[in-house]
């Protein structure tokens, strides 16, 4: 009986660490090379840890170049524009994380999302541009990746980018 107990510890620990080792290499696997963390424009933090929580400051859709993705979706940009946006949100965040905890293995679990979306006032589609930033975060942790959300229009964001989006994450 105690030998059985022990296998059955034992699976449940090599579960768990390759789990936690998944992020780095799905990033790597994907070809996804992480941003150097932007630095906030204002006077604010680009995250604050409260336990072993970490909210992290609203982040647009800044291209490598520095340049945004701008426009109100359902106007300047498609649905799928739109998507993409949030995607490179997502990408964003995660160089934060990583800046942080000097791995994106770290991360138990991504738990609370609030995405929004520059658009006309009838779009109604914003769930469907922020699921560019949700599915990035199962694509890298999988289950753990998957989150509470809100996905919500705005009659304008800053500097007129597209999305911006913030995230509270649980950490080791």
């Amino acid at each position: 009986m105690k030998k059985i107990i022990f296998v059955i510890a034992s699976l449940v620990l090599v579960t768990t660490m390759s789990n936690a080792q998944d992020a780095e290499t799905k990033l790597k696997e994907k070809g996804i090379v992480l941003p150097e963390a932007q630095r906030p424009i204002a006077n604010y933090v680009n995250v604050v840890r409260v336990g072993n929580l970490l909210f992290l400051a609203g982040k647009g859709p800044t291209k490598p170049d520095g340049s945004n993705i701008t426009g109100k979706v359902g106007k300047d940009l498609t649905i799928e524009q739109g998507y993409e946006a949030a995607r490179l949100v997502a990408i964003n965040h995660l160089a934060v994380l990583k800046a942080e905890l000097g791995s994106l293995n770290k991360v138990k679990r991504i738990v609370k999302v609030l995405g929004m979306v520059n658009c006309v006032e009838s779009f109604g589609d914003q769930p469907k541009v922020i699921n560019g930033y949700s599915d990035l975060m199962v694509e890298i942790f999988g289950e753990n990746g998957k989150h509470a959300r809100s996905a919500v229009g705005m009659y304008a964001l800053p500097s007129n980018i597209a999305v911006e989006v913030e995230v509270v994450v649980e950490v080791e």
